[in-house]
């Protein structure tokens, strides 16, 4: 195995819950009252879910559907926090030991900025590692412009443990 660092690509998009569904909207592992949820198998926590994603990717170990898919109903309803803290703790027993991961957010609402610091803290905390956390639009353009749902992408940096 290469000494040298390697780095990882995450994506996870989910469009939003019907009108009136009892979900909440998990977003950056925070809890977001009055907000819209997104559908999804788990919490469709798309910043915690791109994260993992980008750790897997990083380590060379599969993808988040190869790890929780929607066959594995031991997940059905699991928090992106809970993932992301168990892709981490996978990546770590593959060899490898986390560097960072960057997520941005795709998406009109909710407006991450206000609480930026404590979902970067929410997701540090489960990655055991810095994860920093950023956000912007689509201006319009596809199912994020149109506020159908919210994307995420994230990158990952990972080095061997010697």
């Amino acid at each position: 195995m290469s000494a040298l660092p390697r780095t990882g690509v995450g994506v996870d998009v989910h469009a939003f819950a019907p009108e009136g569904s009892d979900r909440g909207l998990w977003l950056g592992g925070l809890h977001w009252p009055g907000e819209r949820a997104l559908a999804g198998h788990s919490d469709a926590d798309v910043a915690a879910h791109a994260a993992a994603d980008a750790l897997f990717s990083a380590a060379g170990i599969g993808d988040l559907g190869s790890h929780f898919g929607t066959s594995e109903p031991e997940w059905a309803g699991a928090s992106g926090v809970t993932l992301l803290s168990e892709a981490a703790r996978r990546v770590r027993a593959a060899g490898f030991e986390i560097g960072n991961v960057a997520v941005q957010v795709v998406g009109n609402r909710p407006r991450l900025g206000p609480r930026r610091a404590e979902a970067e803290a929410v997701l540090s905390q489960a990655a055991g590692a810095p994860v920093s956390l950023s956000a912007t639009t689509s201006d319009g353009l596809g199912l994020t412009g149109r506020g159908e749902g919210v994307a995420a992408l994230a990158t990952a940096l990972v080095a061997p443990t010697p």
